[in-house]
């Protein structure tokens, strides 16, 4: 059960990063608007930039949920690096922007991915008699 959670927020998370990343670089000027910032030149630059690092996180998003649908023995890692990156985004919106939403959405569904890859790594575990 744990591991069709982490599977399914995995999924979720490469559909709405994915979703980030075609807006950055295909509509930047209604990707900015969304998040409340006036299009520019520069801005325009920063939505470009974002979207190859959106990009990149998607790439391990989709590893790391590669590797849970494989039971791969290492799929922890990618995992919870996935999982506090997002409670670390969220937090720091809201803490330096007060952005509730950032800190719903992004430290939301990294706490999830933490906890479903713990519950899961429990679960999976075989119990140990010494």
């Amino acid at each position: 059960m744990a591991r069709t959670a982490l599977l399914v927020l995995l999924f979720l998370a490469l559909l709405i990063e994915l979703a980030l990343t075609i807006g950055g670089f295909l509509a930047p000027d209604l990707l900015l608007t969304k998040f409340g910032v006036g299009a520019s030149p520069d801005t325009r630059f920063m939505a470009f930039a974002l979207a190859w690092l959106l990009l990149l996180v998607s790439l391990v998003d989709a590893v790391a949920l590669w590797q849970v649908w494989q039971r791969q023995p290492h799929y922890a890692t990618l995992c919870y690096l996935l999982g506090f990156w997002w409670i670390g985004i969220g937090l720091g919106l809201y803490l330096g922007y007060h952005r509730l939403d950032n800190l719903l959405l992004d430290s939301g569904k990294g706490l999830l991915i933490v906890l479903a890859t713990w519950q899961s790594r429990h679960t999976s575990r075989p119990l140990v008699v010494v």
